[in-house]
């Protein structure tokens, strides 16, 4: 396997720490024994939210069935050592840190299915409109989409011949 290039080197202690924030933010508000559904005030438009999706983003696929959660495991799974593949040769920085954010992401709510069954979402935003309650990993793989999506449009054009 070649070397990393040197943008290559940053997605995965990216990961690592996206990781850490989110078990660690998850660890605090499961160990604040809320509650499903219940959370305390907070000043400001967001609140603390607690509950479980057995399913994928936005809840969808909730069967119950604990075959899907072993599988949304390995599909999460098999995408991040794809894009940990794609991030070794990661030749922009943003392209980097948009990869580490999304497999950190990944990682964290994979964490969750494994060893809760559920992944365990708390930041209620729907004072601001936003209909979905995520976590620390959901926040990192929409930025690491949105990182991606910029690096893209502001990447060099390579003619085809």
């Amino acid at each position: 396997m070649s070397p990393a290039t040197p943008a290559g080197r940053w997605p995965f202690p990216v990961a690592l720490l996206v990781v850490a924030a989110d078990q660690g933010a998850k660890a605090w508000i499961v160990g604040m024994n809320l509650g499903i559904g219940g959370g305390p005030d907070v000043p400001g438009p967001l609140r603390i939210t607690l509950v479980e999706n057995p399913g994928i983003s936005y809840g969808l696929f909730q069967s119950g069935a604990d075959w899907t959660r072993w599988l949304f495991t390995a599909f999460a799974l098999a995408v991040t050592v794809a894009l940990a593949v794609w991030a070794r040769r990661a030749e922009r920085l943003p392209a980097a840190l948009g990869l580490g954010l999304i497999m950190g992401g990944a990682l964290g709510n994979v964490a969750d299915r494994v060893f809760r069954g559920a992944v365990v979402d708390f930041i209620d935003a729907r004072a601001l409109g936003f209909p979905w309650i995520f976590n620390v990993a959901d926040s990192a793989i929409t930025v690491g989409i949105m990182l991606l999506i910029a690096d893209s449009l502001i990447a060099p054009r390579r003619s085809v011949t």
